[in-house]
């Protein structure tokens, strides 16, 4: 859902841990996470500013999350 976004470049599952491999190879220009996370715990946010790009925090919404997207796809 989120990949079919206008405004949505390219989406990259990962199996590490944390997504520090993929946002250095795609290099981003904008790197969005959950406003929960304080910036300087933000895996890759130092390597894209460092570029001259964004790391931008988003507030929750509540009862909203891919997770539960997910759930919902996948119950019959």
């Amino acid at each position: 859902m989120l990949a079919s976004l206008a405004c949505v470049d390219l989406m990259v599952p990962f199996a590490e841990d944390t997504p520090k491999v993929p946002i250095k190879a795609i290099a981003p220009d904008v790197l969005v996470k959950d406003a929960d996370y304080k910036p300087n715990h933000v895996v890759g946010a130092d390597f894209v500013i460092a570029r001259g790009g964004k790391a931008l925090p988003i507030d929750l919404v509540e009862g909203c999350s891919a997770l539960a997207a997910i759930r919902r796809f996948e119950s019959p």
